[in-house]
């Protein structure tokens, strides 16, 4: 396998406005990310941005950003134009979609995501974790994998904002890594009528019959999507 870790990041941002350049300790949001992806050691990272603003902080940083169409209404949309904008010879055969917001990633758990694709079979691979508070269940902001995921992994048949089928219940962690002709796949599908209802884009996936599959790891990364969670990382993450 040969990854490419794409960062998708756009300034608009309902809850937290120019999100990927909030200061947290001495960089922005999106250097952070940067440097989580660097750490885990399994290929080149770049950034697809929306527009000037967010590739020039990325290039202060020593990194490369690519600025794609302002208008995707996906991510998923926008790391596809990147990739074919950086690797037209298609000499990266996994994309790692990784959300521009999770600065307190741990890096080995790009890693863990690349294990699912080691069966051909496999069109996407993602990440979950067993919950272990009771409110996370009924959170509808929670996303469900369904799934028998207690060998530490296994085909996801479903998700859902809903608490779907009995204990154990697992968070999903909403970073992929797809086959390259995976992505392709999925971009040039229609949103199905289950993505449009629970507003999870993976369904899509699953409405067509491609096979998604879920790496149990022990820890949830926190999303940063409000001014309170950008405090919270400033914190964990301190000055550096």
């Amino acid at each position: 396998m040969n990854p490419l870790i794409v960062i998708p990041a756009r300034m608009a941002s309902t809850r937290l406005p120019d999100k990927p350049l909030a200061m947290i300790g001495v960089k922005p949001m999106i250097a952070h990310m940067l440097d989580r992806a660097r750490e885990a050691g399994i290929g080149p990272a770049i950034v697809a941005c929306d527009g000037p603003a967010i590739a020039n902080a990325v290039e202060k940083e020593g990194g490369q950003a690519i600025i794609t169409d302002p208008d995707h209404p996906s991510g998923s949309d926008r790391v596809w134009e990147a990739v074919k904008l950086y690797d037209p010879a298609g000499k990266y055969d996994i994309i790692i979609n990784l959300q521009g917001d999770v600065p307190t990633l741990e890096p080995h758990l790009l890693r863990e995501l690349l294990k699912p694709l080691q069966d051909k079979k496999v069109d996407i691979s993602t990440l979950i974790a067993k919950i272990t508070d009771f409110a996370e269940v009924t959170n509808p902001s929670v996303v469900k994998a369904i799934g028998d995921f207690k060998g530490g992994h296994g085909r996801a048949e479903n998700f859902s904002r809903s608490a779907l089928g009995g204990a154990p219940h697992y968070h999903h962690i909403g970073v992929y890594a797809y086959r390259r002709e995976a992505l392709k796949k999925f971009v040039s599908l229609l949103p199905s009528a289950r993505e449009k209802s629970e507003k999870l884009e993976q369904l899509r996936a699953l409405d067509n019959g491609m096979r998604i599959d879920a790496v149990l790891v022990d820890t949830v990364p926190l999303g940063v999507d409000t001014p309170e969670d950008l405090e919270k990382a400033r914190k964990i993450i301190g000055d550096k």
